[in-house]
This record gives C-alpha cells, structure tokens and sequence, in this order.
C-alpha cells in the first residue's frame, strides 16, 4: 500500500471525510485534490532534500511530530496544521508564489476551486510530513516502506541508504506499486481530461 491509500483509509476512511466536511467537499473530490497536490510536494521534499541533504528532512521529522494529523481527526481542523503547513510549504517551494502555483495548476486538473485548494495544501503538507515521518522513523500504524532502509537505526540517529529517501517518496505517489511514478502522474493527470 502506497502512502497516498495510507491516508486515504486512515481511520477507516474517517480522514477523508473529515477533511471533505472541513473544506466543504466530497469523497471523490478529497481524493482527486490529495491525488493532484502530493506530487509536487513529493518534489519539493526531493528537491528540499538534495539541496539540504537528508539530515535535514530527518530533524525536521523528528522534531515536527507531524504524526499527530494523521493520528487524531480532530488535529486537522484546529488550525494548527494549516499554520505548521505553511511553515513546511515555505521550506519546500521558497516562496507563496509557488504554492499559489501548485494549487492553481491542481485546481484545473480537479475542477476544484483554487480558493479551496490553497487552504487545503498546507493541511496536506503536514499529513505528508507525518505519513514520512511514521515511514522513516518508525511509529504509529504504518508499515515499514519497502524501500529496504532499516527504519530501527533512522530514528536513533543514523542515515537512510543512498536513494533511501527517494524511495520513500516515490512510494508516497506510486499508485500501482510498480517503483515508477510516471505512470502514476499519467493516470491521475487522464482522469481529469
């Protein structure tokens, strides 16, 4: 299971729905702006992290207990994820623009209000930060990625393996579990022609 269907049936689909009700949409619509928004987070992350290194995810990780909006519904609505996301969009995209961007480009993919979607990135930041953080540093009800990276020594303060990382966040779009997330990014983008 990738880490977009982990979110998807948290709480047994629960974390869906709160966030549908939270900004005022539907199942499927949830989905599609998850689905259309993790990608370029998934590359602000990659990106983040080849120019800041992996210590740098990894301490954020640690020090961000980001879990907690994964972990407890009630977290997601209290405003504390979309302030901490904006803070995590800062370092991963550099500047509102950017951002502003993401959700443009989103929207006319999911026919999602762009007004909606840029409320909704920051929240989707700090779920992203907290599904990482279970997957590299172990903890909660997420599995060990199989990216092959021994999870048990990341969070006493070693390093993942070389490629680690990225491993972790192609597994976080890779739909059909097939290592590629081209594919991936085809389907979600064919979707919505």
């Amino acid at each position: 299971m990738n880490a977009l269907d982990e979110i998807f049936n948290a709480h047994n689909g629960r974390l869906v729905s709160q966030l549908g009700e939270q900004f005022g949409l539907d199942e499927r619509q949830v989905r599609d702006a998850i689905g259309s928004l993790a990608p370029a987070l998934s590359r602000g992350v990659q990106t983040n992290v080849e120019v800041r290194g992996e210590e740098s995810l990894l301490n954020a990780l640690r020090n961000g207990n980001h879990a907690r909006y994964l972990d407890d519904l009630s977290a997601l609505a209290d405003g504390e994820a979309a302030r901490e996301g904006e803070g995590i969009l800062g370092h991963l995209f550099g500047s509102k623009e950017v951002s502003r961007q993401v959700a443009a480009r989103a929207a006319s993919s999911t026919g999602i209000s762009d007004s909606i979607l840029k409320k909704m990135l920051p929240v989707i930041a700090s779920m992203m930060m907290g599904m990482l953080g279970k997957k590299l540093l172990g903890g909660g009800s997420s599995a060990p990625s199989r990216s092959g990276i021994d999870f048990s020594r990341v969070g006493a303060g070693s390093r993942p393996s070389s490629g680690g990382l990225t491993d972790m966040l192609t597994d976080f779009i890779d739909a059909d579990n097939d290592g590629s997330v081209m594919d991936d990014l085809f389907n979600m983008a064919r979707r919505f022609l």
